[in-house]
């Protein structure tokens, strides 16, 4: 999938639910700090999102944080009812979002096929306005209003866990 079939397929999702989205294009973002140089000025939490799993793999996490945010594996695996956890290989993100390292967010959530993805997003950040992410493409940056991010995640049947970090 190219980078506008990327898109587009979000795009389409959110627009199908009402959702409306404000959307920058940039050269690729290969870092959180260069994603953030090319949306200066712009109202929106920074945010980055992490796909993990057990030692076993058999459980599947997407976790929001703020991007300031240091992640507490041991403390995640707790709040999640599991052990040993770590972050998944390139193989199983694009085995289950169909997506390539740094361009991880909740919008890969559309290619989970199996459902077996859960969603935690950081406490602290569902109190923001809106919050940024790739929409599958490291070439964008989109902005979604906090609740409009927990419909859609809802609606595709990923509902968000709240997670204290």
């Amino acid at each position: 999938m190219n980078k506008k079939e990327a898109y587009e397929q979000v795009k389409g999702k959110l627009d199908s639910l009402g959702i409306v989205i404000e959307t920058v294009e940039h050269e690729p973002a290969l870092t959180t700090e260069q994603a953030d140089s090319f949306i200066v000025g712009i109202d929106g939490v920074r945010t980055k999102t992490m796909f993990l799993t057990n030692k076993k793999k058999t459980a599947w996490f997407l976790v929001i944080l703020d991007e300031d945010t240091r992640m507490d594996m041991k403390g995640f695996g707790e709040a999640a009812g599991t052990k040993q956890i770590k972050m998944a290989s390139a193989d199983s993100l694009f085995d289950k979002l169909k997506l390539p390292p740094g361009v991880v967010s909740p919008f890969g959530l559309l290619n989970n096929d199996d459902h077996d993805v859960q969603v935690y997003i950081e406490k602290a950040i569902l109190d923001e306005k809106r919050m940024s992410f790739h929409p599958n493409t490291n070439e964008m940056t989109v902005f979604i209003d906090t609740p409009d991010l927990l419909r859609f995640l809802e609606d595709i049947g990923h509902p968000a866990h709240v997670l204290e970090m």
